[in-house]
């Protein structure tokens, strides 16, 4: 059996203080209606969890009833960090399911294409990611003023979600950065805590993320296409 867990309990700041970018409307629904309508359609996911803010569960029932999604769901509390989120619904899980797909909420143009391609990559290797070659020149700096090199490009790659894992791995790897008391932003990181290989999934289409306000026309057009 294989799960889903969106992660909706974050905030957003970088949009604004009062504006939550999971709700906001883009080629005619709210970003997060996308991305569940992603996972509900894809054939390889058997049921859906969504990790929430305290206080959302009402809003996400009837987001299910307007756009009549039929897959299994269930709401959970999300944590502190994002970590603590994907534990909890980590937590709720089927206990038949032996791969889970995490992702973002906030990235709502994933293919069907590449959540199957990122479970058949975890079920091979045990944890798999989306992911692109990095194409823009890199440079570091150390004091945000001047640049101190140029780093090489050709090996690097930005992650993106889904990341994809064998369900005992993916809970070994969280446990281990609780046990650090360790903060990540990503499920990856927590895999090379344990030395756990991750499968770099090449994102056949543009898989982009609404962090910034920037970033709506763009993704209002892919959606549409």
């Amino acid at each position: 059996m294989t799960s889903a867990i969106i992660v909706a309990a974050g905030k957003g700041t970088r949009l604004g203080a009062n504006v939550d970018k999971l709700w906001l409307e883009v080629a005619g629904r709210p970003v997060l209606a996308h991305t569940w309508q992603k996972f509900n359609d894809a054939p390889c996911i058997h049921e859906i969890i969504l990790v929430v803010r305290d206080g959302m569960q009402a809003h996400f029932t009837e987001l299910a009833e307007k756009f009549q999604f039929q897959k299994t769901f269930r709401l959970v509390i999300g944590g502190a960090e994002r970590q603590d989120s994907v534990w909890n619904g980590l937590a709720a899980l089927s206990p038949e399911t032996e791969i889970v797909a995490i992702q973002d909420a906030a990235r709502p143009c994933t293919t069907a294409e590449l959540i199957a391609a990122t479970v058949a990559a975890a079920r091979e290797t045990g944890a798999a990611v989306a992911a692109q070659p990095v194409t823009d020149t890199i440079k570091e700096t150390a004091d945000d003023k001047i640049i101190s090199r140029t780093v090489d490009r050709s090996k690097l790659w930005s992650v993106q979600t889904p990341q994809t894992f064998r369900v005992e791995v993916i809970r070994r790897a969280i446990s281990a950065a609780r046990e650090k008391n360790l903060v990540l932003t990503d499920d990856t990181a927590a895999c090379e805590l344990i030395g756990q290989p991750v499968r770099l999934v090449k994102s056949a289409t543009p898989n982009p993320k609404v962090t910034v306000p920037a970033d709506l026309p763009f993704i209002e057009n892919l959606l549409r296409s």
